[in-house]
């Protein structure tokens, strides 16, 4: 229930509105440069992973990994498959999009970027606590899903295999 109105506040409170973006190209490039933004905090995972890799006590640093360096390399596993899904998904969307809807590109990036935080900040309180912040990902995603295979079935579906 919180990601569709945190989504929702942000689209009518927030004051930007997309460019405007007339050719499916145009929308493509506009998606991508909105994704690069959602692999900040797998590039913070990534520094974060390291510097505990090289903080750790392992004797053999090939072994057996510590908590520590386990949950980051965990997460940082975990928010590079779901950016690709989440990246394709996002561009698939960007297609099927009106121009008014085309300010939830960046509103969905942002959404993945503070819910890969919090599933970080939660993962490494507790796994009991993941839960939320792997929802706040997993959840939106599959709402881009069902949009984007709804679009291609449904509303064109002369354009699926062209």
């Amino acid at each position: 229930l919180l990601c569709p109105c945190l989504l929702y506040g942000a689209y009518v409170f927030l004051p930007f509105d997309a460019p405007l973006l007339p050719t499916v190209g145009a929308r493509l490039v506009y998606t991508l440069r909105c994704a690069a933004f959602a692999t900040f905090p797998i590039v913070l995972g990534m520094i974060v992973s390291g510097i505990a890799r090289l903080c750790s006590s392992a004797l053999e640093p090939f072994g057996e990994l510590r908590r520590e360096v386990e949950i980051h390399r965990t997460y940082v596993s975990q928010s590079v498959q779901l950016f690709v899904l989440y990246f394709f998904n996002m561009a698939v969307l960007a297609t099927y999009l009106s121009q008014e809807v085309l300010k939830l590109i960046p509103l969905l990036t942002g959404l993945f970027a503070v819910s890969r935080l919090v599933y970080w900040l939660s993962y490494a309180v507790g796994r009991s606590f993941r839960a939320f912040g792997f929802s706040m990902t997993f959840l939106p995603l599959l709402a881009m899903l069902l949009w984007n295979l709804y679009g291609m079935l449904v509303l064109e579906p002369r354009g699926v295999l062209a």
